[in-house]
């Protein structure tokens, strides 16, 4: 293969496992491409989150997914302030509002306690109330479970990559796996930023997983059934009303409809869940966010009084069944990493380690790697507008300075898009939605992203 670059590793998949499994592997000694079909990486699935830390609580019991999420849960606790990750300790509550979720409080208790996660507290509805009092006053029961956390959506993702990439990893973008062979016991792949020779190949690819197992091997064990969860967020003073993260009594399909506080100093209340078959566009009903908006007002009732400041929609990746599809095919160096639905920000971690494992790789920490360390994005932190020398704050919304836009269009994990640039500093994500600082954006911005905010217009405009 002609010009091809040649790596131990090639995973294909930007998303948070992907980025997790490039960390994984370039600080065990090996040679790390990441490949992305998208201009920038969290471009799929993972671009659409509810940021929560789990603990798996309530993971099929004996499953790989709760190793996972155990193994990634603790790596988290233990990293994240090196990397500068934000951890709000909140603690969640699982809330039963009718009798037959009551009913099944006990077995989801037991469930937890089989996870090994035996911190779970049972409380009364005069427990929960006191706990939250703006609560409806017909929950009936429920119990907490201190070690579930807020967390940001993206920085996760964002460290574990750019830890890779200062420590020798590339990415490369815009390089969409068109097909491969096994050649001499090497990989060759045919993407569209070039070819790419690599010992180990790592399908992470997400909603396409299935897809890109065909274009290799000719076949997939598993089929991708998209799953759109849509969200509505609350402006900022409606985090006042809330502590803890609610979880509804969950059932076979869903972990149903959550609310809880953002990291960026909203109010959430969702997902939903609602099969299709597109795998491209989560378009947003209004029905079924008015749904969201009615339940969440019945469990907290003072959000009617609140305004909302954005409607979001993300896919999952599910599959025809439950649990995570990860199997490796050692004689042809292959692993494939699929239906990671939606604990992959908790598991990512844990499943990056089980991968290394899966590979036959020891443990070959580097002996000094490098911690870079994230922007500040939370608002439990001292944030970039606090501090001097930033330029001035761009986007008034969420406070986002001309220091930060800069940093994040520059150096080796730049801003590919403006979906990146958001997902990076905040911009534009606030009550306007950009209406005051695209101007200053566009102008910031141009010729720096695949796709330009002004196109078709002239500059002296």
């Amino acid at each position: 293969m002609a010009g091809a670059r040649t790596y131990d590793v090639a995973v294909i998949g930007g998303g948070v496992v992907g980025c997790a499994l490039a960390r994984r592997f370039t600080l065990d000694g090996a040679r790390v491409v990441l490949l992305e079909k998208a201009a920038d990486v969290l471009d799929g699935a993972s671009k659409g989150n509810s940021a929560i830390l789990h603990t798996g609580f309530d993971a099929p019991e004996g499953s790989l997914e709760l190793q996972c999420i155990r193994e990634g849960h603790a790596e988290y606790l233990d990293i994240h302030a090196r990397l500068n990750l934000p951890l709000i300790r909140s603690g969640a509550m699982v809330l039963a509002w009718t009798p037959e979720e009551l009913d099944q409080l006990p077995e989801l208790l037991d469930q937890a306690q089989r996870n090994g996660v035996a911190d779970v507290e049972p409380l009364s509805a005069a427990d929960i109330r006191q706990l939250e009092p703006a609560l409806a006053a017909n929950v009936l029961g429920g119990f907490r479970i201190p070690g579930e956390s807020l967390i940001d959506p993206w920085s996760a993702a964002h460290a574990y990559l750019r830890q890779a990439l200062d420590n020798g990893a590339t990415l490369m973008r815009q390089a969409e796996v068109r097909r491969g062979r096994r050649v001499g016991g090497q990989w060759e792949m045919e993407t569209t930023a070039g070819p790419v020779r690599a010992a180990l190949v790592i399908n992470a690819a997400g909603l396409w997983g299935d897809e890109v197992d065909r274009r290799l091997t000719g076949e997939s064990w598993f089929t991708i059934k998209p799953r759109k969860g849509q969200f509505v967020v609350y402006d900022k003073p409606a985090a006042a009303l809330l502590g803890h993260i609610l979880l509804p009594v969950p059932n076979k399909i869903t972990k149903g409809v959550v609310v809880c506080r953002t990291a960026f100093g909203n109010l959430l209340v969702g997902p939903t869940a609602e099969e299709q078959d597109d795998r491209i566009h989560a378009t947003m009903d209004r029905a079924a966010l008015e749904a969201l908006r009615k339940r969440g007002e019945e469990i907290l009732p003072a959000l009617r009084d609140q305004e909302i400041t954005a409607i979001y929609a993300g896919l999952r990746p599910a599959t025809e069944e439950k649990h995570y599809r990860i199997r490796a095919d050692q004689a042809e160096n292959y692993i494939t990493v699929g239906g990671i639905r939606s604990t992959g920000l908790s598991a990512a971690l844990g499943i990056a380690a089980h991968v290394a494992r899966l590979a036959g790789r020891r443990e070959q920490t580097l002996s000094d790697p490098v911690w870079p360390c994230m922007p500040a994005l939370s608002d439990e932190v001292r944030r970039d507008w606090q501090q001097s020398g930033n330029g001035g704050i761009v986007c008034h919304c969420e406070r986002v300075t001309r220091r930060e836009i800069e940093a994040a269009l520059t150096g080796p994990m730049a801003a590919g898009n403006m979906g990146g640039l958001k997902r990076r500093t905040r911009v534009t994500m606030g009550r306007c939605q950009g209406f005051y600082c695209s101007a200053e954006l566009a102008r910031l911005t141009e010729g720096r992203l695949s796709e330009p905010m002004l196109a078709g217009t002239r500059r002296d405009e």
